[in-house]
């Protein structure tokens, strides 16, 4: 059975623990890049990382973009929302159905 991961500064991700969700908290870069990789070798279908960790872990995460599983999805940390996240969703909505779903005539 699949399971879902969150990784990112203790402040920001502690709560997902609450939800039976699997937390790693991390501090340094490294460690950073260390957790990763072994979540994306384990049972994670979907990952949560925020966002300010998934910038400084680009080139872990780009492997896995065209990829089924894990899902790599974005959330905001305590520092404020970077609006990445949202970017990400919206590119990969643009890129399944050909156009930009929030465009308005406005």
């Amino acid at each position: 059975m699949y399971k879902i991961a969150v990784i990112g500064d203790y402040d920001s991700i502690y709560g997902f623990a609450a939800l039976g969700l699997d937390t790693f908290p991390v501090q340094t870069q490294e460690e950073a890049k260390q957790k990763f990789n072994r979540i994306t070798a384990g049972d994670y279908a979907v990952i949560y990382i925020t966002e300010s960790l998934a910038a400084k872990l680009e080139k872990e995460i780009e492997k896995f973009r065209g990829e089924l599983l894990p899902a790599i999805i974005q959330i905001p940390g305590i520092s404020g929302n970077t609006k990445a996240g949202v970017e990400g969703v919206k590119k990969t909505v643009e890129q399944a159905v050909g156009s930009d779903i929030l465009f308005s005539n406005q």
